[in-house]
């Protein structure tokens, strides 16, 4: 065997080539990927009871978990009203138990031989004859050697994930937990350190040989402590390195052009519109102003709540750019909404005698070829359009500014093939979606971050209602009376069609049902994912010209939609909904001077204990929280308007990686670190990043040559669409 950690798996005692073709199935090829297959969990002799002590638990009402080690006696198949169940005997050193399976027998009989170890995990039940019992619960296997190791010497057992494909090849806990160990014993001491000498020394940090060593068999909790801390310390550093290094790319480039603003395009467009800007616009049209008068290219984060009026705030950067005889292009997630833009811009620049042309994929062939030239001679000074922008046929004729709206929706290298159509051109992104701080800084820590944080002043702010399903015939009698005031209703579900699987109202289905009976009397109309575009729009324009009262829809008016008149909004099983979509919907009323209303319809039990919630994460276990989410999330769209507020609770909710996922932004998931609970070590390697990338850009220096290795050793790919996003 070679002795080396870049070894192949295969020669691993216990392994061979067909096992090894299993590993490499779950991407574990080398000796060195195997180290780095770490345990999900741990077994802690601490948290073991025996079986004395877990039946005076369960007499006592006790509704926990609880976790217990025995040896199996004997299992048997018994048979009731013709289902097979699987029932097996245990013994400890105080006791018996019996574990049973109402499903699987077969497949059980050959997990569960006579003489093993297991550790057992579940609610503990008392049978009316007085004997302990487990109903379908947790499992893992471990040798007797283990076991009495375990219980002699407190160790800590680990375990890991064992996928099918390992499953497939007779791998199980057991066997790999002694592949690993083979592993850890002999190849540990082979690793090479992963970061500078330096900073191991600097922030305390265990080195990488006792790291490795201590996230396999940790000797105490204390030492597997100070491995998971070195473990996303060193994660996280990389990440922010890629960060540090991607505002270092941005800041040595430098323009081709100069931009000067003509403040008398600008003042004759302010004056034309029929309301007048924020402070908070006027500050941000600041900064975007000075970065597109800089000889650096502008990157820009914009952030504005649903309603806040991002989109004026782009289309004056545009004009900055288009009085200077450059192109300017708005790139939107959806055909519909950037059919919107590009109508509402053209009607807002039309007297500017500013030429706006469209580019979608839905068009006729004719119109696309007509667009394209315009964009290749430069007559299309403002360009809307969707993904269609980055096709190969798209040749801009001077393109001086990106502006991308709701840029998680689209893909790093989506984003970066639009802007290498431009030369070194400014970009600045929009997002309605709000980022807690924390995560703008970490993630988007490249990007300057501007925040329209103040909405336009005759807005008044949404009235949030949650109701029970037992309250629609009310719903349904408000609609209509406020019919007669002039209000339009967008009435929202979540799906189109019925599914046996799923019991949803569909909007198809419930389309049918409103028009005949409950809100027979006025004018609905339909709208879903799997109409066409022209169709949406068509539908979309005949409400906004309020040809209709109701627009029974799908979430297909969730972002952009902008009707001035519609000012209710019914969200039928809001319970389906992230927080952040159902802040989006949210948004799609409250566009004019009226009072707008939101209402949640949820069923009957989880609008009463969410009206009753007590929203406060301090006095919430993260058990409640996982176990009252639902309920969390419609308190929380009642008792606030906020986006950012909302934002917040959806991070301690759902994580960082699934409101936006890092996917998107050219960075590497994470496998260790959370960006919510390990905020302090997420700042102090953010710090530690920063400062190397300031003090050596190139990563020239000898005590950083480590980190140039990792570098390109490990994110080779990542540190490619971090460049280029």
């Amino acid at each position: 065997m070679h002795d080396n950690i870049s070894t192949s798996i295969q020669y691993l005692k216990s392994v061979g080539p067909k096992r090894a073709e299993s590993f490499s199935k779950i991407g574990i090829n080398t000796v060195k990927d195997l180290l780095f297959y770490f345990p999900t969990r741990y077994l802690d002799r601490s948290t073991i009871l025996n079986t004395v002590k877990v039946v005076q638990h369960a007499v006592n009402g006790y509704e926990g978990e609880v976790t217990i080690i025995g040896e199996v006696v004997n299992s048997e198949i018994h048979r009731y009203h013709r289902k097979q169940i699987f029932k097996v005997r245990f013994k400890d050193a105080s006791g018996f138990f019996e574990c049973v399976w109402f499903q699987g027998a077969k497949y059980f009989q050959n997990v569960f031989h006579t003489g093993e170890y297991f550790a057992i995990s579940a609610k503990p039940v008392l049978t009316k004859y007085g004997h302990l019992q487990f109903v379908h619960p947790d499992f893992d296997r471990f040798a007797e050697k283990e076991s009495k190791e375990f219980f002699h010497t407190g160790k800590i057992i680990p375990f890991y994930r064992v996928p099918k494909e390992l499953k497939e090849t007779n791998l199980g806990d057991l066997s790999l937990r002694r592949i690993v160990h083979q592993a850890v014993e002999n190849f540990a001491k082979d690793l090479s350190e992963s970061l500078p000498d330096y900073i191991v020394k600097e922030k305390n940090l265990l080195n990488i040989i006792d790291t490795v060593k201590s996230m396999h068999f940790p000797q105490d909790f204390p030492s597997l402590e100070s491995a998971q801390h070195r473990m996303k310390f060193e994660e996280l550093f990389y990440f922010e390195t890629m960060v540090a290094l991607r505002k270092q790319l941005v800041k040595v480039k430098t323009k081709d052009h100069v931009i000067k603003t003509k403040s008398d395009l600008i003042k004759q467009f302010l004056k034309s519109l029929p309301f007048e800007l924020t402070g908070a616009q006027l500050k941000v049209l600041s900064e975007i102003r000075k970065d597109i008068e800089s000889d650096k290219p502008m990157n820009r984060l914009l952030q504005g709540d649903v309603g806040s009026g991002k989109t004026i705030v782009a289309l004056i950067s545009m004009l900055i750019v288009v009085a200077n005889g450059y192109q300017a292009v708005l790139m939107a997630p959806t055909e519909i909404l950037a059919d919107q833009h590009f109508k509402n811009i053209s009607g807002l620049v039309e007297r500017l005698g500013i030429k706006v042309s469209l580019l979608i994929g839905g068009q006729k062939k004719s119109e696309r070829e007509k667009v394209l030239r315009e964009i290749t001679d430069g007559s299309a000074q403002i360009i809307v359009g969707t993904h269609a922008l980055i096709e190969e046929n798209v040749n801009f004729n001077k393109l001086g500014l990106v502006v991308i709206d709701e840029q998680h929706r689209f893909g790093v290298m989506q984003r970066s093939t639009l802007v290498q159509k431009g030369l070194n051109t400014d970009i600045l992104i929009m997002t309605a979606t709000p980022i807690p701080r924390t995560l703008t800084m970490s993630v988007y820590g490249d990007l300057d971050l501007s925040v329209i944080d103040e909405m336009p002043l005759n807005r008044k702010p949404i009235k949030t209602f949650l109701r029970g399903e037992n309250k629609l015939p009310d719903i349904y009698q408000f609609i209509i009376e406020k019919a007669g005031d002039g209000y339009q209703t967008f009435l929202v579900y979540p799906l189109i069609e019925e599914s046996e699987k799923v019991e949803l109202k569909a909007a198809e289905t419930y389309f049918k049902s409103l028009r005949t009976e409950h809100l027979k009397d006025l004018r609905l109309c339909l709208i879903h994912g799997r109409m066409s575009w022209q169709d949406k729009e068509k539908i979309m324009f005949d409400f906004a010209s309020k040809q209709y009262d109701v627009l029974v829809s799908t979430t297909v008016i969730e972002v952009g939609i902008d009707i001035p008149d519609a000012n209710i909004i019914v969200i039928n099983d809001a319970f389906r909904f992230g927080l952040s979509q159902l802040h989006q919907l949210r948004g799609r009323v409250g566009r004019s001077d009226k009072q707008a209303y939101c209402i949640l319809v949820a069923k009957d039990e989880h609008a009463v204990k969410s009206n009753q919630l007590d929203l406060n994460f301090d006095y919430l276990s993260p058990d409640q929280i996982e176990k009252h989410k639902t309920m969390i999330r419609l308190n929380a769209m009642v008792k606030h308007t906020s986006g950012f507020d909302l934002s917040e609770i959806d991070l301690k909710l759902r994580g960082p990686g699934n409101i936006f996922g890092t996917q998107q932004s050219g960075l590497p998931e994470l496998k260790y670190a959370d960006l919510i609970e390990d905020a302090k070590i997420l700042s102090d390697a953010r710090d530690t990043a920063f400062a190397v990338i300031e003090e050596d850009r190139q990563l020239a220096q000898e005590k950083n040559s480590v980190i140039k290795k990792s570098l390109q050793e490990n994110f080779h790919y990542s540190i490619r669409l971090s460049q280029i996003a």
